[in-house]
């Protein structure tokens, strides 16, 4: 499994974390999310409007406006030429993946976005199996805003986990 050298979370859920509802409903609020194209039974803020593993997000065609994107850590990659993909066909993606400027994925993404917001202060996403929030997320993180109506391209903005939190 890719991307979670020295990771201490048991094997069958590392791909599985749960954005916190406070993250999604900020979100949520602005683009009002009608599938979670990569989600659990257990995870997603979705309800009825969300694709598992099995059913393969990557093979879908994501025909809806507003899709939410927490994607597996292990692979990102695909989902950001996916997300990017589905915005050529009019597609709006929001998409949070870690703060991590090294990898070739990142400037993909960034290039393709129309906002990259990076969020100051480490996120506690939650476990999926406890629905309990974990510290100690060892990177940051970025949500990419893949909307092809913005006449905006590759703004970039800070924002505060804890105003979010309060907002």
């Amino acid at each position: 499994m890719r991307g979670y050298n020295g990771s201490k979370t048991k094997e069958s859920i590392r791909d599985l974390w749960q954005t916190p509802k406070w993250l999604f409903d900020y979100y949520h609020r602005r683009f009002d999310f009608k599938m979670d194209v990569a989600a659990s039974p257990e995870n997603t803020f979705v309800k009825g409007n969300y694709w598992t593993d099995k059913e393969n997000a990557l093979d879908q065609n994501w025909s809806v406006w507003g899709n939410w994107c927490n994607p597996p850590y292990s692979n990102i990659n695909p989902w950001v030429e996916k997300a990017i993909e589905e915005l050529k066909r009019g597609c709006l993606t929001v998409m949070i993946i870690p703060a991590d400027t090294s990898v070739k994925w990142f400037k993909l993404a960034f290039e393709n976005c129309s906002e990259c917001h990076f969020i100051s202060g480490r996120i506690a996403f939650i476990n999926s199996e406890t629905q309990k929030p974990v510290s100690g997320n060892n990177k940051g993180s970025v949500v990419f805003v893949f909307d092809p109506h913005s006449p905006i391209k590759s703004q970039v903005c800070l924002l505060d986990r804890d105003k979010i939190k309060a907002h």
